[in-house]
């Protein structure tokens, strides 16, 4: 079951300097795009929620 969250909270939303804003790293399909921008509530499938903190749990 695919978890639910902004997607400011999501580990795939990164900066592109290229674009010079953030956006999302995962390529998303036509069907999942249009999912995102016609619902307010989808879930995305490919959430995972940013944990800063993941590494340093593995170093203890």
């Amino acid at each position: 079951m695919p978890q639910k969250g902004p997607c400011e909270e999501c580990d795939h939303y990164i900066y592109d300097e290229d674009w010079d804003c953030y956006a999302c790293e995962i390529d998303l399909d036509m069907d999942d795009v249009e999912k995102l921008m016609s619902h307010s509530h989808w879930d995305c499938p490919y959430f995972h929620f940013r944990d800063e903190y993941r590494i340093v749990r593995k170093q203890n």
